[in-house]
């Protein structure tokens, strides 16, 4: 169990790295976002590379990010019955939860993004739009985002199952890690 554990604190220094790069972008994004409504309203020019830009990196925040949130346990959930679970219940819960719907779906959808990215990637796919951007590294990250998102789910199921055997601490009504 230690060795799973260490390979979890692994996963989780991995996802909080790239969920500060995350946070660095939107700061980014806002500022290229300013940038490109200053050049617009005061020299009367755009360009089509900013807007696109602007939107990537809102797709890598978004996708990169999610990592980091699950790992945070910041995402969304619906308390109605997990508040009244007893702790040891709330770790089924996201057992089986992980088990059967996080993994399966980031997995299948990272194997579905794959083939899209490298398609784009081999034909040096680039925007339709007058001085757009190629295409492919937004694909790459669908692909990255999800795979990530897969990792961290394993992370959490990892911790979850070690707490159920007493090898690991999870507070569940916040779900930070006790050690």
């Amino acid at each position: 169990m230690s060795a799973l554990l260490r390979l979890s604190r692994g996963i989780d220094r991995v996802s909080e790295i790239i969920g500060k790069f995350s946070g660095y972008l939107v700061l980014l994004c806002c500022l290229v976002s300013a940038g490109n409504a200053m050049i617009r309203y005061a020299f009367n020019y755009s360009s089509n590379a900013w807007l696109e830009i602007q939107w990537y990196m809102f797709g890598f925040v978004v996708l990169l990010g999610a990592s980091h949130t699950l790992r945070a346990n910041e995402h969304v959930r619906v308390d109605l019955i997990y508040g009244a679970l007893s702790d040891r219940k709330r770790l089924w819960v996201d057992i089986i939860g992980i088990i059967l719907f996080l993994l399966p779906s980031c997995l299948y959808l990272a194997w579905l993004s794959w083939p899209v990215f490298l398609l784009s990637y081999q034909q040096g796919e680039i925007s339709s739009n007058a001085g757009g951007l190629i295409r492919w590294p937004v694909k790459l990250i669908i692909f990255a985002g999800f795979a990530l998102l897969a990792l961290q789910g394993l992370s959490e199921l990892i911790k979850r199952i070690a707490a159920l055997s007493g090898a690991y601490e999870i507070d569940t009504k916040y779900e930070k890690p006790l050690q």
